[in-house]
């Protein structure tokens, strides 16, 4: 018979999260694992127990190799479990790759439901929960940061990202030049440790906020574009929207259908904004006194 891959959720910040069945686990398992062994030792001494099992590192210089070695123990009986440093298994951690292995040679895959960073920071956001994407962490060169802002910029669904605090500051520049700087988010850190907080605000508003410095475990979410009708659109966001689309790789004919689809306005309306928007960049500013 082969075995099991158990995928187990760990402690975001407070130990006293663990679930109930993790111990359990952790010291019967024939294999665990570990993103960081360090890290996992650190996790038995707070839980109180010893794992029994052979312990191997699995992270993300190694999975991709580690994984063959896995799936061939458990196609021999092995009861397989994956830890990460915190929360659960292939959520932005190593995972996905064994669980994809496993699944291919149909062997049982199974969890240790665990706490989460994206749905704690989206219960205490303040923000619509109904329906989310989580889009995991941001590219770190700017141009391509922008570029997969801009792929979500219309989703009305509510974004999670995890984030460093050091980019902590550009990236919320950055969604405030793509979503505007009035649309809504929260930024969540350190969630269930000590310094544990949840900052609200607008976009532009919390860009500011971040230049001071953060640090800690980040994660942020966004509310999703508003559903909004013509008369709350103005030529400035109407253009806003068209120069959005263009810079993803749209032309700018289709870029103009498409917000006035989302607008529900003529064609020719969005086209006369975006006219008039060309001829005041071209022209500048006016005489002072003007």
């Amino acid at each position: 018979m082969t075995g099991t891959l158990v995928l187990a959720g760990t402690p975001i910040g407070d130990i006293a999260d663990a679930p109930p069945r993790l111990a359990a686990e952790l010291e019967t398992a024939d294999i665990v694992a570990a993103e960081d062994t360090r890290r996992l030792r650190g996790l038995t001494r707070a839980l109180g127990i010893h794992t029994t099992g052979r312990v191997v590192s699995y992270f993300e210089g190694n999975e991709s190799a580690r994984t063959p070695e896995l799936v061939e123990a458990l196609e021999g009986g092995a009861r397989v479990l994956l830890v990460t440093d915190a929360g659960m298994p292939s959520v932005s951690d190593p995972g996905y790759r064994l669980v994809a292995a496993a699944v291919e040679k149909d062997i049982k895959v199974t969890a240790v439901p665990g706490p989460s960073a994206v749905l704690t920071a989206l219960a205490l956001s303040g923000l619509p929960v109904d329906r989310f994407c989580f889009e995991g962490f941001l590219p770190r060169k700017a141009g391509e940061r922008l570029g997969r802002l801009r792929e979500v910029a219309d989703e009305r669904r509510t974004l999670v990202y995890f984030e460093a605090p050091h980019r902590l500051d550009d990236t919320l520049d950055a969604m405030a030049e793509v979503f505007g700087v009035s649309r809504r988010a929260a930024v969540c850190r350190e969630l269930t440790k000590t310094y544990e907080e949840v900052k609200r605000g607008g976009l532009g508003e919390l860009a500011e906020w971040a230049k001071e410095g953060v640090r800690g475990e980040i994660t942020v979410v966004v509310e999703g574009a508003p559903e909004t009708g013509p008369e709350e659109l103005d030529a400035d966001e109407l253009v806003r929207r068209v120069r959005v689309r263009e810079e993803a790789g749209e032309r700018r004919k289709e870029a103009i259908a498409a917000v006035a689809a989302e607008a529900g306005l003529p064609k020719r309306e969005v086209f006369d904004a975006v006219v008039a928007a060309k001829n005041a960049d071209r022209e500048g500013p006016g005489p002072k006194g003007a």
